[in-house]
């Protein structure tokens, strides 16, 4: 059995909820980013809420405001602490006060204005995390890194190569991985002056900038200071970081070299999903120490008939009849008939069960996909209806564009939550508007 530090009894976790996330529309069009369906079963919310659980870290604030219903309801729903422990994950929503009218503003005003609700607990240190990323971290050793180091703040970065260290927070480090400097998404002819000291391995790799992963230690004093002095600051990455560095505060580096995807848009969140299908994926789901916590459903095994599979995951409560699904995820209570055939493609599923009733009624289109489909580089989304002789093929070729029940992005097409897509359409490759 694991034994903790006992520095995570003095920490508290707050994991940040995000806003309006315009990049994973239309699967944001009505839930959080953080309450995404991920891998079939999960929500992206049950990343970071079981890499703490995982670690030790039993004390979690969900900070939410955006589109939050569904989010507070898995939330509740799941996470369950026994009656004699301290642990809880609770959620503090964006409220106006009598001090302030204003919502969220960004992830420093966030953790600002929900204070008044965490101060009164016992802690010295503070875990700030991201609810749309997909990662394992032991917490503990972040935690204990910080401390050892008598650190200020920490933050969490991840080497990567020139091609992507444009999209990110670039941190600048010493021989004692303390950051000296930091800039926010630096343009590509400066890139040579922030090569910081890495391994072997990812120098071969051109891996040699350090980016910020959006996962931060404040001490408590620290993090009052940031905040006090800075009333006007609403962006830890932006705002917080840089000023801690220029106040000469000992802001260290916790350099991580394991998995780590930020679920940024549409591509990204396809691509993590359907790399969890791959023989032996980066992401472990089948761990028997870093469990991926979720909601308990009491359904029923999934069923298969004349289906032949390949590098595929499928949840628990599906019935399928198709043809072949290769190199896809198939959510819960999914459904595909006789014929079909699925490629490169995330099907989310359906949170109930039609009856055979409803099924068999006259103009009816069963939830879920008809019989004789091509579906291929798409993402369907819950409760969707989706006739017989459709086909859907998204293509890099495919302008991004949005029509009533569905959005083409980056070469996927995205099928939107309760869409009814009648027998014969065709949509993306050969589509005719």
């Amino acid at each position: 059995m694991k034994t903790y530090s006992n520095f995570l009894q003095k920490t508290i976790c707050l994991i940040l909820g995000g806003g309006a996330g315009t990049r994973l529309y239309p699967l944001t069009k009505d839930r959080s980013k953080p309450a995404v369906p991920v891998g079939g079963k999960y929500r992206l919310i049950d990343i970071p809420i079981s890499n703490c659980l995982n670690s030790g870290l039993f004390r979690i604030f969900v900070l939410t405001q955006y589109n939050s219903a569904s989010l507070n309801k898995h939330i509740k729903n799941t996470f369950h602490f026994d009656n004699f422990s301290n642990g809880f994950v609770d959620i503090l929503a964006a409220e106006q006060t009598s001090g302030n009218m204003d919502w969220f503003q960004g992830t420093a005003d966030a953790v600002r204005q929900s204070a008044r609700n965490f101060a009164y607990y016992d802690f010295e240190y503070i875990l700030i995390l991201s609810g749309d990323q997909l990662y394992q971290i032991d917490f503990d050793q972040v935690i204990s890194n910080h401390v050892e180091k008598k650190a200020d703040v920490t933050i969490a970065t991840i080497p990567v190569n020139a091609a992507d260290a444009t999209s990110f927070g670039i941190m600048k480090v010493n021989d004692d991985s303390n950051i000296v400097s930091f800039i926010e998404k630096p343009k590509a002819d400066v890139l040579s002056q922030w090569e910081s000291p890495v391994n072997e391995k990812m120098q071969q790799n051109g891996r040699v900038y350090l980016a910020s992963m959006g996962i931060y230690v404040f001490s408590r004093p620290a993090l009052r200071r940031l905040l006090n002095e800075n009333p006007s600051a609403v962006d830890f990455g932006k705002e917080i970081i840089p000023d801690s560095i220029e106040k000469g505060m000992n802001v260290i580096s916790y350099a991580y070299e394991g998995y780590w995807t930020d679920i940024g848009d549409i591509k990204s969140f396809f691509e993590a999903n359907i790399a969890l299908a791959k023989d032996i994926p980066e992401f472990n789901l089948f761990d028997n120490q870093n469990k991926i916590y979720t909601r308990p459903r009491l359904l029923p095994p999934a069923k298969f008939s004349g289906v032949t599979f390949s590098r595929t995951i499928v949840a628990e409560g599906s019935i399928i009849h198709a043809k072949l699904v290769e190199n896809s995820i198939i959510g819960i209570r999914a459904r595909i008939d006789y014929g079909t055939i699925v490629k490169n493609t995330y099907i989310l599923g359906n949170d109930y069960y039609e009856s055979l009733e409803e099924m068999n009624e006259n103009d009816h289109i069963p939830m879920g996909i008809g019989r004789d489909c091509y579906i291929e580089n798409a993402i369907i989304d819950k409760h969707v209806r989706i006739g017989h002789n459709v086909m859907i093929r998204g293509n890099d070729s495919l302008q991004d564009a949005e029509f009533d029940n569905y959005v083409i992005k980056k070469g996927i097409v995205v099928i939107n939550k309760d869409a009814v897509i009648p027998n014969g359409t065709i949509l993306g490759l050969g589509s005719k508007h």
